[in-house]
């Protein structure tokens, strides 16, 4: 595992703490509060401050960590990115710490992959394992839930929630939340069915896909209101984690669901 290791090109503040096994490659620059876990190497020219990451994280050349969020309230209060294990970073990536009126934080989970050109705004949250392909974008606040993906080119508004197990095609502007286990696309998205090549890849099983099938039909194919959907859904199918997971999500919505 070894030393950290710091090319002789970097800069790094005084204050930055690094674990065994770090390499921050040449032309780094790493500014205060930084901690960077095991392993975790910085490839070369990223910039990063104020941020928090796990172990075994690779960070590709030109990405920009932890810097002022693009918003005009924030005045340099004292906020923070937390990323979590095994990440990878890809080219020109930029992630921005929080802004006010959140809890300061922009947070990030595990085995995540941000492609190039990627943008994480201000006080937004991911969970575990997604994709969010090159150019895909969220705005301040926004939520991805864990298994995602996030088609290239793709605009999320502010504050808005994509589900778990839900994949966004390329080139779509969201502006409500996105379910559960849904694919969507489009310049003002729209639901197109469930994600059943990502539901199968990820191991479930035909019993809950067609729980999954009844609900999305009785949800969003239906001319029952969205309450009386939900209702419905829990008479009439199978109460499984999978279905529980939904129905909370739809009746947590904030910005309305995408239909």
């Amino acid at each position: 595992m070894g030393k950290p290791k710091v090319h002789r090109t970097a800069v790094v503040d005084p204050g930055a703490k690094f674990s065994d096994g770090v390499v921050v490659g040449p032309y780094c620059t790493v500014g205060k509060r930084v901690k960077l876990d095991t392993n975790t190497k910085l490839v070369s020219h990223v910039v990063i401050e104020e941020t928090e990451m796990g172990r075994d994280c690779v960070v590709h050349p030109f990405t920009t960590i932890g810097w002022p969020p693009q918003d005009v309230k924030y005045k340099g209060e004292r906020t923070q990115v937390k990323i979590g294990d095994r990440n990878i970073i890809r080219e020109y990536v930029t992630i921005h710490r929080a802004s006010v009126g959140g809890d300061g934080l922009t947070e990030i989970g595990n085995d995540n992959f941000l492609m190039a050109y990627a943008h994480l705004a201000h006080d937004c949250r991911l969970g575990n394992s997604i994709s969010m392909a090159n150019a895909a974008t969220l705005a301040g606040h926004a939520v991805v839930e864990d298994f995602a993906v996030v088609g290239g080119l793709t605009a999320i508004h502010q504050y808005t929630r994509i589900g778990a197990y839900s994949m966004i095609g390329g080139f779509s502007g969201v502006g409500q939340d996105i379910p559960p286990y849904t694919t969507a696309s489009g310049s003002r998205a729209k639901l197109y069915g469930l994600n059943l090549h990502g539901l199968k890849r990820h191991g479930f099983d035909e019993a809950t896909i067609k729980d999954l099938k009844q609900a999305y039909k009785i949800l969003f194919r239906s001319k029952l209101t969205l309450k009386e959907a939900i209702e419905k859904v829990k008479t009439d199918v199978r109460q499984s984690r999978h279905v529980k997971h939904l129905i909370n999500f739809l009746k947590q919505n904030k910005r309305g669901i995408c239909r």
